[in-house]
């Protein structure tokens, strides 16, 4: 079992990379590799079970697109044989067709995904989301200066109960693909939804996991869905 997260010393915004550190003890016996912008990923020349990358400022945007625009091609292929992908945050962005400054300007992404973001620095948007996936109701926080648009209907990751989806006005929020995960949720997620990462630990291949702490998580997990429900949403 591999797990690789890419440029931790840049994309962890948030505390994001909670959702590696809790990761570790689900999967003691597993192998974690930490890859650095200045090397070359580990799943350019070998198959890991989850890559992971989290939120980042805007301006390491640019140098992650750089970064990977090399190796888009073994991307789409790893996307297409099932393995399994974790983007949180604005890490979802780079693999879109562009990201769009305020005054018009663009940054070209890897074009992976038939989306775009367009930056409003000015205003920061902040909110809770509960969404269902599958079965399961995933849930999370936003707080980003970006928005997405394109079309995700046939590609979503959650269908949005409460809060908004890649932009206020959509209800679909995210992209999945085959066992591709990108969502704009962070919390970090897999701390906060026990259910889910059970069922991406399972898409990894570590099905019987028992979870870290896991009779803990599911109770906080349920309070703090039931805590969701009762806020009032603000946009």
């Amino acid at each position: 079992m591999k797990i690789e997260t890419l440029f931790p010393e840049f994309c962890n915004l948030f505390g994001d990379i909670s959702n590696i550190k809790y990761l570790k003890k689900c999967l003691p016996e597993a192998e974690f590799i930490d890859s650095p912008i200045d090397q070359e990923p580990a799943f350019v020349k070998e198959d890991v079970n989850l890559i992971y990358l989290g939120p980042m400022t805007e301006r390491t945007q640019e140098k992650v697109i750089n970064k990977l625009q090399p190796y888009k091609e073994r991307i789409i292929e790893l996307i297409n044989k099932g393995t399994v992908f974790l983007f949180t945050g604005n890490a979802l962005e780079v693999l879109g067709k562009y990201i769009e400054n305020e005054d018009g300007s663009k940054i070209e992404g890897l074009g992976i995904f038939d989306v775009y973001a367009k930056r409003d620095m000015m205003h920061r948007h902040n909110s809770l989301c509960i969404g269902k996936f599958e079965d399961i109701e995933v849930v999370g926080f936003k707080s980003q200066f970006s928005m997405m648009y394109g079309n995700n209907n046939n590609s979503y990751f959650l269908e949005v109960e409460k809060g908004i989806g890649i932009n206020p006005e959509s209800k679909l929020e995210g992209i999945k693909d085959h066992n591709f995960f990108g969502t704009y949720l962070t919390g970090p997620i897999l701390v906060l939804n026990p259910y889910f990462t059970k069922k991406l630990l399972k898409l990894m291949g570590a099905e019987d996991t028992t979870l870290a702490f896991e009779e803990n998580c599911i109770e906080a997990y349920k309070i703090r869905l039931e805590e969701f429900k009762r806020v009032p949403y603000q946009k």
